[in-house]
């Protein structure tokens, strides 16, 4: 076993840079004017649905609201929610307010648990995508010159295009490497002296790893910044993460019904995500009743577009857990924060009564001694109840099995309050990320 793999690394020591921004006017406006700006963005993206799409013109008709009814931005509570099944139910184009041949992307899910959703883009919501999304870079510290390694999937997955016209105008170097290759990205990594990596968290984790193991040490390289999305991690991770790269560990936030990424990042102050109020109207609903909850608890996060053109959403329920915070920044920025997103209503397994996240396992897995920050969750049926098995992967062949099961065992049971079942694997073993890692295997029987 490479003696590399064993000690968790000091960080580098970034020293913050002051507050820098992409678009200074807009993200440091003054609450009242955001808010007002906020207001007439939604009257017209209002009135643009209800002409333009079916699904939300009978919506609003049902509910018995007309755009012209909404004149604060409380009103949007007497809307209807869009679900992602809308985008499935209308596949692939029913839910575009422009015309097909208009459109110049069309990006989609990969569909593996039915039809794929589609999104759309007019040439004028690529063009606000990339500028939101050299906002996001800009905002987690990015800078106009820096090499940009770009390690997100290309192609029908948003991740890799959003981040890469967004690093370009952000006027950066970018390197469009897309997923995979690893033992090649890190040689990458080094020959172009790249400050910034995107890419999963997970498949950073793999980074990571790849390089130790070639014996190479990328914290004392030129990186010093990453910028992590598409799938929800733990503060253990970022620590992980920042010992073993040498980086700053940046979190942002986006989904591909509501643009890509570029909805919200983390500024250096790392005291949640800022969420760019001037494209996107914010709420928090209580995921049972529906509710609008006040800011500062913890509930879905459902989201309004106010400048999309192709594929205006309205009220989208995003199934992500977080909370909203409107106080000013240290950084300036007076747009909302969303706080770390703890998981997402769909990934929630509810274990012999005990609500559990994946989120939450992997804060007590990472940093545990004998262990590699390698894991996945087996749910099965048992009975009339559900069971869960967590594979986890020895840090070393040397390593005791049998004690480290047990110590998961106890750490799980102790703060998170669920038994589980733990299988150590080998080193090696379990299944490294080349995009969005896979957390949970579900091996229940699918219903009908």
């Amino acid at each position: 076993m490479n003696a590399m793999l064993q000690p968790r690394f000091e960080k580098k020591v970034h020293h913050p840079a002051r507050p820098w921004y992409f678009e200074r006017e807009v993200e440091t406006l003054p609450r009242p004017k955001l808010e007002r700006l906020q207001l007439k963005r939604l009257r017209a993206t209002l009135k643009d649905a209800f002409e333009n799409v079916e699904l939300h013109r009978k919506r609003m008709q049902q509910a018995g609201v007309r755009p012209r009814d909404v004149r604060s931005l409380a009103d949007i509570a007497q809307l209807p929610f869009t679900l992602k099944t809308d985008l499935r139910d209308h596949y692939p184009f029913g839910m575009f307010a422009r015309p097909r041949k208009t459109l110049v992307r069309l990006h989609a899910s990969s569909g593996t648990t039915g039809k794929p959703t589609v999104v759309g883009y007019s040439h004028k919501d690529i063009q606000t995508w990339a500028s939101l999304m050299a906002r996001t870079m800009a905002c987690t510290g990015a800078r106009p010159g820096d090499v940009i390694h770009n390690a997100y999937g290309y192609g029908l997955f948003t991740g890799g295009l959003g981040a890469h016209y967004g690093a370009e105008r952000l006027g950066a170097t970018v390197v469009p490497v897309s997923g995979g290759g690893t033992e090649r990205q890190v040689a990458l990594l080094q020959d172009f002296g790249a400050r910034v990596l995107c890419a999963t968290p997970s498949y950073a984790l793999n980074i990571a790893e790849v390089a130790e193991r070639e014996g190479v040490d990328l914290r004392t390289g030129a990186l010093e910044i990453g910028i992590f999305g598409a799938e929800p991690w733990s503060e253990a991770l970022r620590s992980e993460l920042e010992s073993r790269l040498g980086i700053k560990a940046m979190d942002i936030y986006g989904l591909s019904e509501i643009m890509g990424p570029g909805v919200a990042a983390e500024c250096e102050a790392q005291d949640g995500l800022h969420g760019w109020e001037d494209h996107f109207l914010f709420e928090i609903i209580d995921p049972e009743t529906g509710k609008t909850l006040p800011d500062g608890t913890a509930g879905e996060l459902v989201i309004t577009t106010l400048t999309k053109q192709a594929l205006p959403m309205i009220r989208y329920r995003t199934r992500d857990i977080t909370r909203l915070a409107r106080e000013r920044c240290g950084c300036g920025r007076t747009h909302l924060r969303l706080k770390r997103i703890t998981g997402r209503n769909d990934d929630m397994l509810i274990i012999r009564g005990v609500n559990v996240y994946p989120s939450q396992i992997e804060a007590v897995l990472i940093g545990l001694p004998g262990i590699a920050p390698h894991y996945q969750l087996v749910v099965e049926r048992q009975g009339s109840l559900d069971a869960l098995t967590i594979e986890v992967e020895a840090a070393s062949a040397s390593d005791k099995f049998g004690e480290i099961e047990k110590q998961v065992s106890h750490h799980i049971k102790s703060r998170v309050g669920v038994t589980a079942t733990v299988v150590v694997k080998k080193p090696g073993e379990m299944p490294r990320s080349q995009g969005k890692a896979v957390r949970v295997r579900d091996l229940r029987p699918k219903a009908g």
